[in-house]
C-alpha cells in the first residue's frame, strides 16, 4: 500500500456543522490540537513512566537477570494489545462522547488499585516456569491501570479524527506526541527520578499523573462535543485493508518489537541489569515513532534506506565472532544498528498507513507485531536456542523491510538471495557436525572474507534479497571465529547465556557468561597428560588473591571456620578452600551452573574437593536468609559477571545476611566490574548497617593467558575491627568511607552514579 495523502477530508460525505458554540465551547474546539496533543503526552509518559519503575520493583524476586526485562517486554506488549483492542471496539460502536463516558469508568476503576504495588500472594519465584510466574505477577500489579493508559494513543487519534476540526485530516501526527511523551519518560528515569525518589514517591507521584490524565480525557470528550461531528456515508467509508496489508503491518512491528528486547539482553549482559540500561534502546525505539509519524519526517526514509547499508555490513561481521575488549564502541555500534533498522520499519509503517477512518486497525494489527516479535525474542527463543541466535535472525528480517525487498517478485527474491544463503547453510552443517573453528593463525585470511562480504553488501544496496542472503552469510562466517578457544558446550537459562570453552592449548577449562569468565580449571598436564591432582582455583580464586587472602585470614583468627555460607556458585572454585570438619554451603540461582559445576566432565572442583557438599537453589537474599544455620563466613560471589544483582548491595539484603552470620563473623564480597564503582556502596550500606569495610583491588595477577589468575576487587564487612584487623595488615586491604554515596535500600538505587565513579 502507497502513501496516503495528508488530506482525508474528501472521503466525508457531509461533515454535520455544530450548533453555535458557546464561547467557551469555540475556544475548547480551536484549541483541539494542543488538548489531544498534551493529553497524548501525559498518557505516554505514566506509561513508559510505570515501565521501569515496576520492573525495578520486581528485580528483588528473581536476582536482577536481564531476562527479567525481556519477560516485562512481552507483558507490555500484551497489555498494549489488549489496550488497542479495547480501543477498537470502543470507536467501533461507541460515538466518542459516549465513548468517553466508558473510558472515564475505567480509569476510575484502575485508580483503584492505586498506589503501584507487587500484588498479595507472590511470595518466593518457583524453581521452574519463571516467565509465565512473572508474567502473572505483571498482570495481577499493574494490568488494568496499564491496559486502560495503553488504550489512551488510538483512541484520542480517533476521536480527533471524528471531531471535524481542520487539521484532524492526519491524526496519526498525534502519535508522535504519544511517542515524546514516552521517550521524556524513559530519558528522565535514570537521570531525573531514579537517582532523586525513592520507589515510594515515585508510585505517589505516578498515582498523581493518573488522576490528572482523567481531567485531560474529560477536556478531550469536551472538545469533540464541542465540535463538528463528522459523518460518512455507509459508501464512502475508507476500503477494508487487505488481509496482505495486515500482515505487513504486522511484521514491520514485530521485527523492531523483537530488536529492542534482544538488544537490551545483549547489552545488560555484561553492563548491569538495571532500568538505566533497559530504557536507552527503548527510548530509541521509541524516538524513531516521533521521527517518522510526522507529515516531515525528521529524516527523510529515502535517506534511512541508504543509510541501511552502511549500519549493517559492520554489524553483520562482528555480532558473533571476536572479542568485546572495546565495550563503548561495541554497545555504540549495536545501538546506532538498532536505531537505523528501527527507523526503517516504523518509516515504513507509516508510508502504508490507511486512512483515520481506518486507524484502530492500523494501530491493532501494529500491537498484535509488537506481541509477536516480544513473544518470539522473550520466551521462545531462549527455550530454543542455546545462544542469543534471535538477535542475529532480526537483524537479517530488517533488512527485508526494505522498500524494494520483493518488488521483483517472490521467485526472483528467492534467486538474488540463493546464493550467498546455500554457502551459509554449508557452513552451518560443517560447524554442527564437526564442532570447526578457524585456527588463530588464519586471523587474517578471516578478516579478509569478512570485509569481502561486507563490501558485497554495500555494493547490494540496490538488491535487498541479495544483501539480506549476505547478512546471513556473514553471521554464518564470523560465527565460526572465537580466537584462542575451543567450544565444549553452550547451555541457556532464563539467567543468561553459558558457554564451556577450551584454551588453545587444551590445558585449561573456562566457563563463561556472556564475556564474563567465571572459573577456569587446569585439565591438562604440561605433557598433555589428564590432571588427576587436586584441582586448584584459578582466576580470581586463586591462591595468594584477595578472595583466599579473605578466607585464609578469617579461618586463621579462628582456629577454623564451623560453617560457611558462599553465594553465587560458578564453577565451584571455592569449594577447594573448604577444609576437613567445616560445613560449607553454596547458593545459587541458576540450575544450569548447579549442572555444569556438578559434572566432573565439565569441571572438577566439588568432584575433588566437596562432593557431598549441599548446594541450595535460588535467590540466595531468600534462600539465605531462611536458613537456620548462623556462618562464620558469608561470601558473597554473585558480582563476578559485570551485570551486577543491585538488590543483593541493598540495606534489606545486608541485613538479611547479618541475620545468618555470627556477632564475630565477616562478610566477604567480591565486587569487580568494569563499567561501576561498588566500594563505595558497599561501605555505605555497611556503615549504615553499623558495619566496617576494607576493600582490596588486586593488581598482581597480570598474565592470565599464561596463568589463568585474574584480578579482582574484594570488599570485606564486619561488626568490629577486631574481627578483620589480621586482613587490614595484608598489602593492599585499605578502609573504605561511603563519602557522600547515600547507602542503596530496596526502595532506592542510582546505577548511573556509580558508572560516573567509576569512569572519571
Amino acid at each position: 500500500m502507497g502513501p496516503i495523502p495528508g488530506a482525508h477530508a474528501s472521503r466525508m460525505s457531509s461533515i454535520e456543522a455544530a450548533p453555535q458554540a458557546q464561547p467557551v465551547a469555540s475556544r475548547l474546539f480551536r484549541s483541539a490540537p494542543a488538548i489531544f496533543a498534551a493529553t497524548l503526552f501525559v498518557s505516554a509518559l505514566l506509561l513508559f513512566a510505570v515501565q521501569p519503575m515496576f520492573t525495578k520493583m520486581v528485580l528483588p524476586k528473581l536476582g536482577g537477570a536481564p531476562a527479567i526485562w525481556s519477560v516485562a517486554m512481552v507483558f507490555f506488549q500484551a497489555a498494549l494489545l489488549l489496550g488497542y483492542a479495547y480501543a477498537h471496539w470502543l470507536t467501533k460502536y461507541f460515538a466518542p462522547r459516549h465513548g468517553a463516558l466508558i473510558h472515564l469508568g475505567l480509569l476510575g476503576i484502575a485508580a483503584l488499585t492505586l498506589p503501584l504495588g507487587i500484588a498479595s500472594g507472590f511470595g518466593t519465584p518457583p524453581s521452574s516456569h519463571i516467565e509465565i510466574w512473572l508474567l502473572v505477577l505483571f498482570a495481577a500489579s499493574i494490568g488494568l491501570p496499564f491496559t486502560a493508559l495503553a488504550a489512551s494513543a488510538p483512541l484520542l487519534q480517533r476521536w480527533f479524527a471524528d471531531s471535524g476540526h481542520p487539521r484532524a485530516s492526519n491524526p496519526y501526527v498525534l502519535y508522535a506526541a504519544s511517542n515524546l511523551g514516552s521517550f521524556a519518560a524513559l530519558l528522565a528515569y535514570p537521570v531525573l527520578i531514579e537517582p532523586f525518589f525513592t520507589l515510594r514517591e515515585q508510585t505517589a507521584a505516578w498515582a498523581a499523573g493518573f488522576g490528572l490524565l482523567a481531567v485531560l480525557i474529560a477536556l478531550a470528550a469536551l472538545v469533540v462535543a464541542s465540535g463538528a461531528v463528522v459523518k460518512r456515508e455507509a459508501g464512502s467509508r475508507a476500503a477494508k485493508p487487505s488481509l496482505a496489508a495486515k500482515l505487513s503491518w504486522i511484521g514491520l512491528a514485530a521485527i523492531p518489537s523483537g530488536l529492542v528486547v534482544a538488544v537490551t539482553a545483549h547489552i545488560s549482559t555484561d553492563v548491569a541489569a538495571a532500568p538505566f540500561l533497559w530504557v536507552v534502546p527503548l527510548a530509541l525505539y521509541l524516538l524513531t515513532f516521533v521521527a517518522v509519524f510526522n507529515d516531515k519526517p525528521w529524516i527523510s526514509h529515502g535517506t534511512v534506506v541508504r543509510l541501511v547499508p552502511y549500519v549493517i555490513a559492520p554489524l553483520a561481521i562482528s555480532m558473533l565472532g571476536g572479542d568485546r575488549a572495546y565495550w563503548a564502541i561495541t554497545i555504540s555500534l549495536h545501538l546506532i544498528g538498532f536505531f537505523v533498522l528501527t527507523l526503517l520499519c516504523h518509516g515504513e509503517l507509516y508510508r502504508r498507513r490507511p486512512a483515520p477512518e481506518r486507524l484502530t486497525d492500523f494501530y491493532l494489527a501494529t500491537s498484535i507485531g509488537g506481541v509477536i516479535g516480544g513473544v518470539f525474542t522473550g520466551l521462545i527463543a531462549p527455550n530454543v536456542f542455546s545462544t542469543t541466535t534471535e538477535y542475529p535472525i532480526l537483524v537479517a528480517a530488517a533488512v527485508l523491510a526494505m522498500p524494494a525487498a520483493f518488488s521483483r517478485g517472490l521467485r526472483e527474491t528467492a534467486t538474488a538471495a540463493a546464493l550467498p544463503l546455500v554457502l551459509a547453510l554449508v557452513l552451518f552443517a560443517v560447524h554442527f557436525l564437526t564442532g570447526l573453528r578457524i585456527p588463530v593463525g588464519w586471523m587474517i585470511a578471516f578478516q579478509a572474507v569478512l570485509i569481502s562480504i561486507a563490501a558485497l553488501i554495500l555494493f547490494s544496496r540496490e538488491n535487498p534479497a541479495r544483501m539480506f542472503g549476505l547478512v546471513v552469510l556473514a553471521f554464518a562466517f564470523s560465527g565460526l571465529w572465537q580466537p584462542g578457544q575451543t567450544n565444549v558446550e553452550t547451555t541457556r537459562s532464563f539467567f543468561g547465556v553459558h558457554k564451556i570453552a577450551d584454551s588453545a592449548d587444551g590445558k585449561y577449562r573456562l566457563l563463561f557468561h556472556g564475556t564474563t569468565i567465571h572459573g577456569a580449571d587446569r585439565v591438562k598436564n604440561a605433557d598433555g597428560t589428564p590432571v588427576t591432582d587436586r584441582a586448584e582455583p584459578l582466576a580470581y580464586y586463586y591462591r595468594g588473591g584477595p578472595i583466599s587472602e579473605t578466607i585464609l585470614a578469617t579461618r586463621a583468627a579462628r582456629g577454623k571456620l564451623t560453617n560457611v555460607a558462599a553465594v553465587g556458585l560458578g564453577t565451584g572454585s571455592l569449594a577447594c578452600y573448604r577444609e576437613q570438619g567445616e560445613s560449607w554451603t553454596f547458593f545459587e540461582i541458576d540450575p544450569e551452573v548447579v549442572r555444569l559445576a556438578r559434572d566432573p566432565q565439565s569441571f572438577r572442583f566439588i568432584a575433588s574437593c566437596a562432593p557431598g557438599m549441599p548446594i541450595v537453589l535460588g535467590d540466595a537474599r531468600l534462600t539465605l536468609s531462611a536458613s537456620q544455620t548462623k556462618y562464620d563466613l558469608i561470601v558473597l560471589d554473585a558480582f563476578s559477571s559485570d551485570a551486577i544483582p543491585a538488590h543483593l548491595l541493598t540495606r534489606e539484603a545486608v541485613a538479611g545476611y547479618l541475620s545468618r552470620l555470627n556477632h564475630n563473623g565477616v562478610i566477604v564480597m567480591h565486587i569487580s566490574n568494569r563499567h561501576l564503582e561498588l566500594s563505595k556502596i558497599v561501605a555505605a550500606v555497611g556503615a549504615s548497617e553499623g558495619l566496617v569495610t576494607l576493600v582490596k583491588t588486586d593488581m598482581s595477577a597480570n598474565n592470565f593467558a599464561q596463568d589463568y589468575k585474574s584480578n579482582a576487587t574484594v570488599a570485606v564487612l564486619a561488626r568490629d575491627w577486631r574481627e578483620i584487623a589480621g586482613i587490614a595488615r595484608l598489602q593492599g586491604w585499605e578502609p573504605v568511607a561511603p563519602e557522600g554515596v547515600h547507602p542503596w535500600t530496596d526502595d532506592y538505587s542510582d546505577l548511573i552514579s556509580a558508572m560516573i565513579r567509576k569512569k572519571f
